[in-house]
């Protein structure tokens, strides 16, 4: 990647055509580290909130050496990456080819599950596998996310004993429990509500489990959208581990993604045509701005003008405004609002920020456009839930070579994650 101090840095010394993701690796680096340093156990990023090469490696420079993923190119990619990491397969409907290749070409040997098929399946796609860890998905009702995850999966709470049951007695290996509070969690005490009802299903089960998965669903920083500090949700975690029956050794799992990686790029776009109070942008919903356009989340931006040296970031009197992407799709909308200056016009660029979750990942290609170049910076996020907005952070690149090589030589394949701090 080719490295700026700045976005502007970047305009002036050219003006990109199309689309530029801007990549802060030092970011995530200390996101990672304050997950590891305040969360009392083991840390699983969720690959799927974005999948990018320098985000696997740089989590894995900073400690973090255990993933979440959702499907084989997932475990590949963690796998070319992070060789020798430990990865949870916890999509908790898989294809038996997917679980077959998994355990027995990758060595994956956690499975998360919903029900008593996909729990056979399992176990039929791995010959019978006595190694395996299982987890069981539960469906708890939880209030105060910004996108609701309870439709789609998790087994109901009236038939997850039956359930715990089946899986404790299908393996030699773990068996554990998980849910999901859902994205952009914005109150804190809705895990330990759902460790309570985790805590009750294991109850009425009756069996001992040695895993409890919190999850993800700790949020970042958008306009309009301030979480309490993240502190309190590490202190509800640990005191809802605290009131469940589990024993000494019970291992406690976290699977975060938005809150590693949220603050850590943002995507410079150009503006293509100004109608009123709608821009036209030369990326879209079928690019970066998913959550933009479907969960209809106002981004954090900034205006620069001009090129050479006498490209400049732009204030001014500010107006609301609303995107409209590169497609001919009409659903490649982002109504915002998008505050910026009035005097936005044909030919400036936006750069567009806290996008570093879901939205590269997102990218669809979709009428030839979403093509980005991605390029390192290191000035400070628009926002941060880890006191770095006025920062500049950035590891430098002789020490994270230096850090890399130290991982990869010191690190034996299939080594497990840190122990569980005890309560």
């Amino acid at each position: 990647m080719q490295t700026y101090h700045t976005p502007l840095d970047l305009v002036r010394e050219r003006s990109p055509e199309r689309p530029v993701a801007f990549a802060r690796p030092g970011v995530v680096a200390v996101a990672a580290r304050w997950f590891q340093d305040n969360f009392q156990g083991d840390v699983f990023y969720a690959v799927k909130a974005n999948p990018s090469p320098w985000v696997i490696e740089t989590l894995v420079n900073a400690g973090v050496n255990s993933f979440d993923v959702a499907s084989i190119p997932e475990i590949e990619l963690v796998a070319k990456y992070a060789p020798g990491a430990r990865m949870a397969f916890m999509h908790p409907v898989k294809s038996r080819r997917a679980i077959a290749e998994a355990y027995h070409r990758h060595g994956v040997k956690t499975f998360a599950l919903d029900t008593h098929e996909e729990l056979q399946k399992i176990l039929e796609a791995t010959d019978g596998a006595e190694d395996l860890t299982l987890i069981v998905r539960l469906g708890v009702v939880a209030e105060g996310a910004s996108y609701s995850l309870s439709g789609k999966f998790g087994v109901p709470m009236h038939e997850a004993p039956a359930l715990l049951l089946a899986a404790r007695g299908a393996t030699h290996g773990k068996m554990g429990v998980s849910f999901h509070v859902g994205s952009q969690c914005m109150r804190p005490t809705a895990y330990q509500a759902a460790m309570a009802q985790a805590q009750r299903a294991i109850v009425r089960a009756g069996v001992m489990v040695d895993i409890v998965d919190v999850g993800g669903g700790f949020p970042s920083i958008y306009p309009g959208m301030v979480p309490p500090d993240m502190a309190d949700y590490v202190d509800s975690i640990q005191r809802g581990f605290a009131d469940m029956s589990v024993h000494e050794e019970t291992e406690l799992w976290c699977e975060p993604g938005r809150a590693l990686v949220a603050e850590a790029s943002s995507i410079l776009t150009k503006v293509e045509l100004k109608k009123g109070d709608a821009l036209y942008l030369n990326d879209g919903s079928y690019g970066s701005l998913f959550d933009a356009a479907h969960v209809k989340w106002p981004f954090p931006v900034k205006l620069y003008r001009g090129e050479g040296d006498d490209a400049r970031e732009v204030e001014g009197p500010l107006k609301p405004f609303r995107f409209y992407g590169p497609t001919c799709d009409s659903l490649d909308h982002m109504p915002g609002p998008f505050w910026l200056p009035e005097d936005i016009r044909e030919g400036d660029y936006v750069e567009i920020g806290m996008l570093g979750a879901y939205g590269i990942a997102m990218n669809t290609r979709f009428n030839g456009f979403g093509d980005a170049e991605t390029v390192e910076v290191s000035d400070a996020p628009m926002a941060s839930m880890f006191g770095l907005a006025g920062r500049s952070i950035r590891l430098p690149r002789e020490e994270r070579e230096e850090e890399r090589k130290v991982v990869r030589l010191s690190r034996p394949k299939g080594a497990a994650g840190k122990k569980r701090r005890k309560r």
